[in-house]
């Protein structure tokens, strides 16, 4: 009996129509989208912008990306993340999801809070996963702050990439007239590629 490739085994995309239906206008709901805080959220309130770009420096149309982060206390809506020390925020979901195909300029867009560290001499991360045509498999990546300097400098996984490489992985802040916003831009190829991570 041959096997049949399953939708994440092929270039697709189903994205938006299966899991970013609002986004693209479809008439069906969705379980996440760009907005991680509902009403009063503990931390400081951000915008993560970004595009996709391809190895000509090009947006990618059909890209979707998945952020998973901590509240501002440090700790993960998840089941087992069960440490008392750090409170949950019911009006933070920690888990959000965009497509690049509605913008104008072809971005994705997520209004977050800022991270607190999750750990230890660890600096604030936001956990990205990116789905776009022609990927086989999903790829992985973290988001660092740029006005976190000290705590970057000490984080054990920014510190196993090579030094060179690490400003691929630290977003710009920026002051707008709607608040503060983070500019993250993902490379899939070329010079300035993006560190990707095998999970």
């Amino acid at each position: 009996m041959s096997m049949k490739q399953t939708p994440s085994q092929t270039v697709g995309p189903y994205f938006a129509y299966g899991l970013t239906a609002r986004q693209y206008h479809y008439p069906f709901g969705q379980v996440a989208d760009g907005r991680l805080r509902r009403g009063q959220v503990a931390g400081e309130p951000i915008r993560l912008t970004g595009r996709v770009l391809d190895g000509n420096d090009q947006p990618v149309d059909d890209a979707m990306i998945e952020i998973w982060q901590a509240n501002a206390a440090g700790r993960f809506h998840h089941p087992l993340d069960q440490r008392a020390d750090r409170p949950l925020d019911p009006g933070f979901l920690g888990f959000g999801r965009c497509g690049t195909g509605t913008r104008e300029d072809l971005s994705f867009c997520f209004e977050t809070i800022k991270p607190g560290p999750a750990g230890p001499g660890q600096a604030p991360f936001i956990s990205v996963l990116l789905f776009m045509r022609g990927l086989l498999s999903h790829a992985y990546t973290r988001l660092y702050f740029e006005d976190e300097a000290a705590a970057n400098a000490a984080d054990p996984v920014l510190n196993r990439v090579p030094a060179a490489r690490r400003a691929t992985l630290v977003a710009r802040r920026t002051h707008t007239a709607t608040g503060v916003e983070y500019r993250f831009d993902i490379r899939m190829q070329g010079p300035r590629e993006t560190v990707f991570f095998e999970i």
